[in-house]
C-alpha cells in the first residue's frame, strides 16, 4: 500500500503503475458533468476557475448532505466516462489525477500518458464508508447544482487503486486479457 498526499501527485503520478493500491490524503475537488461543462466554458471565456487545475485531483462524486455530526454524507464515485469529453483538455492544463469508476476513452488514456497523470478507481457502492475518509468539505463553486456543486474535500487515507497509469498500464485491458485465456 502506497501512502501519498495530493501535494505530491504532480511528481509521484509518474511513478504509479496500474494495480498499485494507494491511500490518498490531501485536497481533492469534486466535479461532475454539469460542473465540468461550466468549468470548460470558463476556460473558453478566460474566466476565473473555481480551483487551479494544475496539480489538482478531481473526484467524480456528488456527495449527499451530511447528517448531524458528520462532515459529509455518502460520497461514492460516479461513472467517469461522462467526463471524457472534457478530461483531455483538463489534463493538458495540468490536472494530475482523476478519481472515479469505470473505463475511460482512448482520448483520455492518451492524455494521461501525454501529461504524466493518473486515473484512480474508488470502490463503487461504498459511499457511506468512503465518507469516513473525508475530514473536510466546503462548497466552493456552482452551489445551485446541489450535490453536484464543486466541493473542496480533504481526504485522509482514502483507499484507491491505480486504474490507468502514464506508461500505458490499464487494469481494464490487462484484467480482461488475463481472464480471456
Amino acid at each position: 500500500m502506497i501512502e501519498m498526499n495530493t501535494a505530491e501527485l504532480k511528481e509521484k503520478a509518474k511513478t504509479l503503475r496500474a494495480g498499485d493500491r494507494v491511500l490518498l490524503s490531501g485536497v481533492v475537488y469534486t466535479s461532475r458533468d454539469a460542473a465540468h461543462k461550466r468549468i470548460n466554458a470558463l476556460i473558453d471565456e478566460g474566466g476565473k476557475l473555481p480551483y487551479e487545475l494544475s496539480g489538482a485531483a478531481i473526484y467524480y462524486a456528488g456527495p449527499t448532505a451530511a447528517r448531524e455530526g458528520m462532515v459529509i454524507g455518502s460520497c461514492g464515485p460516479t461513472t467517469s466516462g461522462r467526463m471524457d469529453v472534457y478530461s483531455p483538455r483538463f489534463l493538458d492544463l495540468g490536472l494530475s489525477a482523476m478519481i472515479g469508476k469505470g473505463e475511460r476513452s482512448d482520448a483520455v488514456c492518451d492524455a494521461i500518458q501525454r501529461n504524466g497523470a493518473v486515473y484512480f478507481c474508488a470502490v463503487g457502492g461504498a459511499g457511506a464508508l468512503a465518507c469516513k475518509c473525508i475530514t473536510e468539505c466546503e462548497v466552493i463553486a456552482f452551489e445551485d447544482l446541489g450535490c453536484e456543486s464543486v466541493k473542496r474535500l480533504k481526504f485522509e487515507n482514502f483507499p484507491l487503486i491505480v486504474a490507468i497509469d502514464c506508461v500505458g498500464g490499464n487494469i481494464f485491458k490487462s484484467g480482461r486479457a488475463k481472464y480471456r485465456t
